[in-house]
Formats: structure tokens, sequence, C-alpha cells
């Protein structure tokens, strides 16, 4: 040890400056402004889990009611197709049952042994009667043009020309009446037309 070199104090040479004695936080790694951002990130996640909850279960409810409102279109449309098979079926029944009078009229008259022209042709009548009431109540209509009248051809059907006195493309005859069920033609009435001269 030369003359102008100092010894270190023992105590000095032990002592730690406060600065270093304390460590500082860069030292161990740990910095203090990313901890705060974690926090911030924490409490986001938990409002973005919060809300994807809430969205699952919207998303819930609307298959629950998608399912509900599929099942009734379903039973909907199978109860529709039921009811038009069933009217299909049995469109028929209560023109039927308006007929039955007609044929029970029909029957009696045959089971006469020695009928006259008279009975014969009253049974007749009355029978017609039944079956006219049975066509008036299901709006079975007769299409029955009378002479003179402009040809329609979605009603009647022209058989043939004939010559007459009368204007041109006009029924003359009609051979067999046509009829209609309310606005659908079901039968044209068979006609005759006169010609042009």
């Amino acid at each position: 040890m030369t003359q102008g070199e100092q010894r270190p104090n023992p105590e000095e040479a032990h002592s730690v400056p406060e600065a270093a004695a304390a460590p500082s936080p860069a030292a161990d790694g740990m910095h203090t402004e990313p901890l705060a951002g974690l926090g911030e990130a924490f409490g986001e996640a938990g409002l973005l889990t919060v809300q994807l909850a809430e969205v699952q279960g919207k998303l819930a409810e609307a298959q629950d009611a998608y399912l509900r409102a599929k099942a009734e279109a379903d039973n909907t449309r199978r109860r529709a197709q039921e009811d038009i098979a069933k009217a299909h079926k049995f469109a028929i029944e209560s023109f039927a049952e308006s007929l039955l009078p007609v044929k029970d009229s029909l029957e009696m008259a045959l089971k006469v042994e020695t009928p006259s022209i008279e009975s014969l042709k009253e049974g007749v009548d009355m029978t017609l009667k039944q079956l006219a009431a049975a066509f008036d109540k299901h709006r079975l209509i007769e299409v029955n043009p009378q002479p003179g009248e402009k040809l329609d051809p979605m009603k009647h059907q022209a058989i043939s020309m004939v010559p007459a006195e009368q204007e041109a493309n006009t029924i003359v005859t009609v051979l067999q009446k046509g009829y209609m069920i309310s606005d659908r033609l079901l039968r044209p009435a068979l006609v005759t037309v006169s010609q042009s001269t």
C-alpha cells in the first residue's frame, strides 16, 4: 500500500447505499405499467364474457322459438292436408244425400205391379221435381238457351249450322241442355245455330 492510498473503512465497506439496498423493479424484471394494463384487460375480458353469455342466451331463445314455430307450421300443414283429403273424400256426400229420395221414388215406381199411364206420369213428375230440388240445393244450374240467343262458346257447343230466318250464329234449337256448377261449366248445351245467308 502506498502512502497516498487510504484504507477503506470497514463500516463503509459493509454499508450499502439506500438506493442499492432496495431492489429496483427493473432489476427483478417486473414492470409496473403492464400490470395496470393487465387489470384493464381482465376487466374487458370479464365484460366480453358477460356479453358472450347474453348473446348465447338470446341465440338459445331464438333457436327454441324457431323450433316451436317450425313444429307449429308442420302441424298446421298436416292438418290442412288431412282436411283437404277429407273434403275430397266426402265432397259428394251432401249431393248424394239429396239424390237418395230420387232413387227411392224410382224404386217405388218400379214396384207397382199394374201402373197406369197417369200414375207413371205423376211418379216421374214427382221424381223430376225431387231431382230439380237436389240440383237447386247444390247450385247445379241448367244451361238452356232460347232460340235466337247468340251462341256463347263458353256455354254452348254447336253441333251443326242450319239455314234459318234469323241472325247468323244464333241458336236455332237446343238438342241437349247443358249444366253448370256455380260458375263452372259441367257440360255445354248442344245446339244448332243459324248459318249466314
